[in-house]
């Protein structure tokens, strides 16, 4: 007895210490896939198949994931479980990395590509531990002009289609948990106005008991009213319906037309589904109990007196934290090069905030280890989204940047310099395909000022010149030159796209290098300043423009958050991405212009004002001769046809 007891307290030791081993740290023990880069370069869905990408729960395995930490969907892609935060929340973060750009032509210059080339070059090259973080597509861009967003080449997320059709159906998560606020709203105005206080007094819930703490226990007849009643005002309802497709005709539609809505029709819009608030929510939240008081906190409209009306209000926000609950994990995926990626949250950057989560952001850091680097993109040029990465995301996450990488063209600096329009699916004109140095130095303008805004917030930059075919040396040269004489730390050229990473390595060098310096991170403005202050910094300082000017309405509404005590809140623009201002055709670098600010939005759960500028749309349409004229499936093979 007494020698199994022994045995007993041997086997309960080691497993006490396999237990503690593993939940610590793990380094990884990565084994990159081999590239083999073909000339003339196939098309992106032709690499993308001829990888065979690593089981997913292998891929896990090598960079330190516990079994119970990943959720498989399918064989290779799996979301990745919050839980991992609390085992390894004594590990220092890894490097931080931004990968920014120029202001883009319609086509896209390469940021998701660069950040993939230049993971794989870390990871696959240098063997150092990289984690690249991005932004699920969505189907408006994937089915319109742009197309999918894996990268391209050699440098790409796979399965490509895996990654560019619903994924692990974040956004359609997204779209049901909108959608059933817009209901909850017309029910609950269809409700108050067609039953008695009796009636609608029986219709609360544990959240809208809450509201009971405001009032005595022997209510008033008016304060019963106040309780059952939300009194939405329905021409002051903020909240919009959203679907993932560009569809210009849902900007303004009118609901409640049939005979059962009993005369209860209004006006309304749709938005696209990465617009939603509860899109920033996903990307802004830190964990499961924060991101259900964020919907808690959603505003969708006011009351008949002015008050604001909330997703708590509605009784909603349980439902909503339902559907959400397993978006809120990041998804892992590889590269073609067999390195780690975390797809999770997409916001465009034109309309939202244009930066994948926080959440992917803290996990990959935590993951790399300390000598690691994590590689993160913001949407469109750095007048957009990488303002919108430090002045939202950086005060949300409490992360701060140890480098900017800045991607740019040829191409898009030769239309910067008074090149001819850049169309989507139309070739393009000589002069982007023969050597111009005219038009490359006039365009280095547009490449001069996006430095000086990432040095406005006292973080390094190098420039990443993502190389075409069609580019010269001489051009090459040039526009390296002029970078580093405009304040870069480096200016590289890339050929991730034809090489893969090894076509990154003098850029990962270069990240490692700038990284390893210490930088003085600020941000623009105080919390503090005016509404109208913080808005007149960004359009003067990042923009360039003269000043701003605000609409009545944008006006009226201001004043409506200063009263309500929204002020304190950082700010979102909704603005072109084809232009550092309001006018897109104005490329280069526009001056003394006025930002004209239409209207003006307020998302509090996400926790940002959102200013309309222009006329920028939060829904896309589709153009003349949009992508999903070339998709197609194979009813034998079921292989998809013509993605990208």
């Amino acid at each position: 007895m007494f020698v199994a007891a022994v045995v007993i307290c041997q086997h309960v030791v080691r497993s006490s210490r396999r237990w503690i081993q593993e939940q610590q740290y793990q380094p990884w023990r990565l084994r990159p896939l081999k590239l083999q880069p073909l000339s003339p370069v196939p098309s992106d869905i032709e690499i993308s198949r001829a990888q065979t990408p690593k089981p997913i729960s292998q891929l896990a395995q090598e960079i330190g994931l516990l079994p119970e930490e990943l959720e498989a969907y399918g064989n290779t892609k799996a979301k990745v479980h919050l839980s991992l935060l609390n085992r390894l929340q004594h590990q220092p973060n890894g490097k931080y990395v931004l990968v920014a750009g120029i202001t883009p032509t319609p086509l896209g210059e390469g940021k998701s590509t660069v950040t993939i080339g230049l993971v794989q070059a870390l990871s696959a090259h240098l063997k150092l531990n990289s984690f690249a973080c991005l932004r699920q597509p969505s189907q408006g861009p994937t089915f319109g002009v742009k197309g999918g967003a894996a990268g391209g080449g050699y440098a790409q997320v796979i399965p490509m289609e895996e990654f560019n059709l619903h994924l692990t159906g974040d956004i359609h998560a997204i779209t049901a948990a909108n959608n059933l606020v817009a209901a909850a709203i017309d029910a609950r105005i269809l409700h108050e106005a067609t039953q008695s206080d009796r009636v609608n007094n029986c219709n609360h819930n544990n959240i809208q008991l809450l509201r009971l703490l405001e009032y005595t226990f022997d209510l008033t007849p008016e304060e019963i009213r106040a309780f059952v009643r939300l009194d939405l005002d329905p021409e002051k309802v903020t909240w919009q319906r959203v679907v993932d497709t560009n569809d210009r005709f849902l900007r303004k539609i009118t609901v409640g037309q049939a005979n059962t809505e009993k005369g209860h029709a209004r006006q309304t819009q749709f938005d696209i589904a990465v617009a939603s608030e509860i899109m920033a929510i996903l990307a802004l939240t830190d964990g499961l109990g924060d991101m259900r008081a964020r919907l808690g906190r959603m505003v969708v409209g006011s009351s008949r007196n002015g008050q604001p009306i909330t997703a708590d209000d509605l009784g909603v926000t349980g439902a909503l934290a339902v559907l959400m609950k397993d978006a809120i994990k990041p998804t892992l995926m590889q590269t073609l090069e067999g390195t780690p990626v975390f797809v999770h949250a997409g916001p465009f950057a034109n309309i939202a905030h244009g930066n994948s989560s926080v959440l992917a952001d803290k996990l990959a850091l935590k993951l790399v280890g300390e000598e690691g680097y994590v590689v993160t993109e913001a949407g469109f040029g750095a007048d957009i989204g990488m303002e919108k990465f430090f002045n939202i995301k950086c005060r949300t996450s409490g992360l701060t940047p140890d480098v900017v990488v800045l991607v740019a063209t040829v191409r898009a600096l030769k239309m910067h310099g008074g090149g001819p329009n850049v169309t989507a699916g139309v070739p393009l004109p000589k002069e982007y395909i023969n050597e111009n140095l005219q038009l490359v130095a006039d365009g280095c303008s547009n490449l001069k000022k996006q430095i000086q805004i990432t040095h406005l917030f006292g973080v390094p930059v190098i420039v990443a010149l993502n190389v075409f075919k069609t580019d010269t040396q001489a051009e090459i040269d040039m526009v390296c030159r002029i970078a580093e004489a405009s304040g870069a730390s480096a200016a590289v050229q890339c050929h991730h796209w034809s090489r893969g990473g090894w076509g990154s390595v003098e850029l990962a060098h270069a990240v490692k290098k700038v990284a390893s310096q210490k930088n003085h991170f600020q941000f623009l403005y105080n919390l503090q300043d005016s509404i109208v202050e913080k808005i007149r910094s960004i359009a003067q300082k990042v923009y360039g423009a003269d000043d701003i000017e605000l609409s009545p309405e944008a006006q009226a509404k201001i004043d409506y958050y200063n009263q309500q005590g929204f002020s304190a809140l950082p700010i979102c623009m909704a603005k072109t991405h084809l232009s550092l201002s309001h006018m897109p055709e104005k490329k280069g670098v526009p001056t003394g212009f006025i930002l004209p600010i239409r209207d003006i939005r307020a998302s509090i759960g996400a926790g940002f004002i959102y200013p309309l500028v222009g006329t920028m749309s939060t829904m896309p349409g589709l153009p003349t001769r949009p992508c999903f004229y070339d998709i197609d499936l194979d009813p034998v093979t079921e292989e998809i046809k013509g993605l990208f």
